[in-house]
């Protein structure tokens, strides 16, 4: 029951946190603005409280929890800290209108349904690093392809001459491209670095059942690749940019989480 009420509690921190991004964004006239600092104080509480959540359904004597529902509630927290981490220093809290509410969804399956697939405590230090840098790789990422829609709206309002409302709220084009690209590249050196470790450390890469994770990954790797490239070297930006992003995102989500769902909640099986 304590269980179920602090996810109760995270999710309306989290969904309130939300709805205040919507009313700053989207108002329509000039009275009570919701201010960032209570923005990101609701975050923060939404965020520890995610963070008990997740101490109490991962960890246990038999190792550690990572089933479908975990892993995807592990993932939006880890999204959630980038996300307040980045948002002390740069002007990214807006992407909290799109990720706030997946994270609160996450809790919800997390809290409603129970999965095992343990990784076990004696596992070696190259898999625990190995999905360390998977999980931040995908989280980075993540953030990179919410920044893209925005940057896609934002486009959108511009080309048709109405900048006004939603995007008079966002930074400049060129800011948002900007941290856009510092995304990726961050997102995309550390997607290198985990299937570096796992082809190094790990002697089951392209096992039957991780075969389309693996090939999944290094299409997503080189779809982020040749984005940096084109960017770098033929000034690739607008929806170029954004359409890369998103197909890249895309791909990269269905090589873990679309692989991990068939084979823990259709087939019955665990990774």
């Amino acid at each position: 029951m304590t269980h179920i009420l602090i996810a109760i509690v995270a999710i309306l921190c989290y969904s309130a946190a939300a709805t205040l991004i919507g009313m700053r964004l989207f108002r329509k006239t000039e009275g009570w603005t919701p201010q960032r600092p209570l923005v990101l104080a609701l975050i923060f509480v939404g965020l520890m409280l995610h963070s008990w959540l997740l101490w109490d359904s991962i960890f246990s004597h038999a190792g550690l929890n990572l089933g479908f529902y975990n892993a995807l509630a592990l993932t939006t927290w880890t999204i959630i800290t980038l996300l307040l981490v980045s948002s002390l220093t740069k002007p990214v809290e807006n992407l909290g209108l799109l990720l706030l509410p997946a994270a609160a969804l996450s809790l919800v399956l997390e809290a409603s349904f129970v999965d095992v697939d343990f990784m076990r405590p004696s596992a070696d230090w190259p898999l625990k690093i190995h999905v360390l840098l998977s999980m931040l790789a995908y989280s980075l990422l993540t953030l990179a392809a919410v920044q893209a829609v925005l940057l896609a709206v934002q486009d959108s309002h511009l080309r048709s001459r109405h900048p006004g409302g939603f995007v008079r709220t966002l930074p400049p084009l060129q800011t948002m491209e900007s941290l856009l690209f510092e995304m990726i590249t961050a997102g995309f050196v550390l997607l290198t670095l985990a299937l570096l470790s796992g082809f190094a450390f790990l002697e089951n890469m392209l096992a039957q059942h991780l075969v389309h994770k693996t090939v999944l990954s290094i299409l997503a790797w080189l779809m982020f690749g040749g984005l940096l490239i084109g960017r770098f070297r033929k000034g690739w930006r607008g929806r170029t940019a954004i359409g890369w992003t998103l197909g890249g995102f895309v791909v990269l989500i269905l090589a873990y989480f679309g692989s991990k769902a068939v084979l823990e909640l259709v087939l019955q099986r665990t990774a």
